[in-house]
């Protein structure tokens, strides 16, 4: 899978996150079965509990839009490696996409590929019970 585009996407708009505690700029960018692409980006509060992370801030734009089907996701941060999803996006994005290939790269584009079934196993199980 060509991850090219949704790696400069997410990089342009990890320029515009508001972390203005952490300093740690994400950003995300969703790719829907349709072929279109929304952006997200951290969005921190004073109050932890109540920040956002780039990537939930992408599928929630994608759903707002109408659009539930994903087919994957590149997040683009200033760290030493390529940073994965946290535990709450991971099973934000399992809820709609459990074999979502996720690709998460650094400034030095080093990359990690991988999908969402490896990064949070048996997540609709754990869900609905099957």
């Amino acid at each position: 899978m060509n991850f090219d585009p949704l790696l400069t996407a997410a990089s342009e708009v990890r320029t515009k996150a508001y972390a203005p505690y952490s300093r740690f700029q994400v950003g995300a960018a969703l790719r829907t079965k349709s072929g279109r692409v929304f952006c997200g980006c951290n969005v921190e509060n004073l109050s932890f509990g109540l920040t956002i992370c780039a990537e939930r801030a992408a599928v929630f734009a994608a759903v707002a839009a109408g659009e539930t089907e994903f087919e994957a996701i590149a997040v683009v941060a200033d760290s030493v490696q390529p940073v994965t999803p946290c535990g709450a996006c991971r099973q934000v994005l399992a809820e709609f996409a459990p074999e979502l290939k996720v690709c998460s790269a650094n400034l030095r584009d080093e990359r990690y590929e991988t999908s969402i079934a490896e990064l949070l196993p048996r997540a609709k199980e754990g869900i609905l019970g099957t």
